[in-house]
């Protein structure tokens, strides 16, 4: 049985537990590896290491670090395949799909190959007589990633390179579903000349993440995942005297107008309700059809559903995969049963779904759920599976309401060829991302990634400028080069 392990201070380890968790192929239902599970010793080794790297490190050049996170880019294009074959594999989205997501991470990678553009600095000249003020940002220290199972290439690429560019050290916990991945990245850093002990990658589970929280020597933490565990890593964080951002759940809206290009509406939509099985925290996983559109747009989108081909994602042609788990399998169909008993419509039923040569794998096919209220569980919860929910509306305004009640804010879209119903949309949902005829509406790298309310702790969204600002603080440096020395004034200095 292959064993995924820690890396620490530039090789790999086996840690101090000896205990170990299956990886499985979500396609077969088979174990296929097992990942070592770390404790508070293992942390501490690779804090350690980190922050032994951390001096040499944080006070080399930018111009050195651009040239290894030039090289890493390089080699992580070169080795996308290799990346994405692993994706599909633990995780189980089509392959496609894994490939995308190392194209979104490495677009975070570029954004950080031009960090000296964001480390510039301010400065002020005869602020007061003969006394210049220069503003300029220092890394943090050893700081760390908590980053979850559906996306374990991309989240962790919005997470350190930009911590690495700005001369932090790094320890990454990655996902013990599909871990594979996190190994093949420690690998490519070290190729592309990264010193030993900046990046290092400690597996576990729960009590692996405690002791990244609790530990005095990481100062800060980024987190992706859902709700409950981001208030959990804020707090015991924030507790702990860390810096955190902890990016939660999501219920992703998406109004449809009658004025809506329905067909185009119903497509786009259906790739974002069911692409990666709805494991993405931008899935949209509500429809609100406002006024006429709900009809017309209720049966095109499901003759999209129907067209969907599902199965193992290494196969050719095949539109969306099985689910991470399980567990997730039955989580998910217990929804569904759920809204069924509430009085809502199955109109496609993916429950009891089997793929022929694949009877053992976690699949849940397109579930398309009509005359759903905001009372019913399968509403409330963040399915995080290939379910779409039907609401409808009379206005926008009632579509706009019903998105503002909801507790989450990570990101919505409105289908519409009025701009004037656009702008209203726009400036009145508060939500942090806003598609316009746009259903994944996930920012460059250069923008931040971030939502509202239940959907971000913390204050900080994740990389772009925001980033920058995480992993970095701020020191203000006042000088004065006197001539001839002067005797010190007891009084609060003013400008003279």
């Amino acid at each position: 049985m292959r064993t995924v392990e820690h890396w620490i201070a530039g090789t790999t380890a086996d840690g101090s537990s000896g205990a170990c968790a299956p990886v499985f192929n979500p396609a077969t239902g088979e174990q296929q590896a097992q990942v070592v599970l770390g404790t508070a010793a293992d942390v501490d080794a690779a804090v350690r290491a980190a922050a032994g790297a951390y001096p040499e490190w944080s006070q080399s050049s930018i111009s050195r670090r651009t040239k290894v996170l030039f090289a890493f880019r390089e080699l992580v294009n070169a080795r996308a395949m290799e990346l994405a074959e692993l994706i599909t594999d633990e995780h189980g989205k089509v392959l496609s799909d894994a490939l995308g997501e190392v194209q979104r991470g490495l677009e975070v990678v570029e954004f950080a190959c031009g960090i000296a553009q964001q480390l510039k600095g301010e400065f002020s000249d005869q602020v007061s007589a003969d006394v210049d003020s220069t503003t300029y940002r220092e890394p943090l220290g050893v700081v760390a990633g908590i980053t979850p199972f559906n996306f374990p290439a991309m989240v962790p690429m919005w997470m350190f390179p930009v911590a690495i560019a700005a001369g932090n050290t790094f320890i990454l916990k990655p996902s013990e579903r599909d871990p594979s991945v996190s190994l093949v990245i420690a690998r490519l850093w070290a190729e592309a000349g990264l010193p030993d002990g900046v990046f290092n990658v400690v597996q576990g589970d729960a009590a692996t993440v405690d002791a990244i929280l609790d530990h005095p020597g990481i100062a800060a933490v980024s987190f992706v995942g859902s709700t409950p565990i981001a208030r959990h890593i804020h707090a015991r964080a924030t507790a702990a005297g860390k810096r955190v951002q902890a990016l939660g759940g999501a219920k992703n809206h998406a109004v449809v107008l009658p004025d809506a290009d329905l067909s185009f509406a119903a497509n786009q939509l259906a790739a974002a309700a069911f692409g990666s099985a709805g494991e993405r925290c931008m899935a949209i996983s509500v429809v609100i059809a406002v006024g006429s559109a709900a009809d017309g747009l209720l049966d095109l989108l499901q003759r999209e559903a129907d067209g969907i081909t599902v199965g193992p994602g290494r196969v050719t042609g095949v539109d969306m995969g099985p689910v991470v788990t399980a567990a997730a399998r039955e989580r998910i169909v217990g929804l569904i049963d759920s809204a069924e008993r509430q009085g809502a419509r199955i109109c496609t039923d993916g429950r009891g779904l089997t793929v022929e040569g694949s009877e053992g794998g976690f699949f849940v096919g397109p579930t398309i759920i009509d005359r759903v209220d905001p009372g019913m569980e399968v509403y409330g919860a963040e399915v995080f599976g290939p379910v779409l929910a039907v609401l409808r509306a009379d206005t926008l305004d009632q579509a706009i309401a019903l998105i503002n009640a909801n507790p989450y804010g990570n990101g919505t879209a409105i289908f519409t060829g009025s701009g004037a119903a656009a702008r209203a949309f726009t400036r009145g949902v508060h939500v942090g991302m806003v598609g316009v005829n746009v259903p994944v509406p996930v920012p460059m790298a250069y923008h931040s990634f971030g939502g509202w309310k239940d959907s971000l702790m913390g204050e900080h969204h994740v990389h772009g400028p925001d980033g920058v600002r995480f992993y970095t603080r701020a020191k203000v440096v006042t000088a004065r080069w006197p001539q001839p020395v002067e005797a010190a004034s007891f009084d609060m200095p003013t400008a003279r």
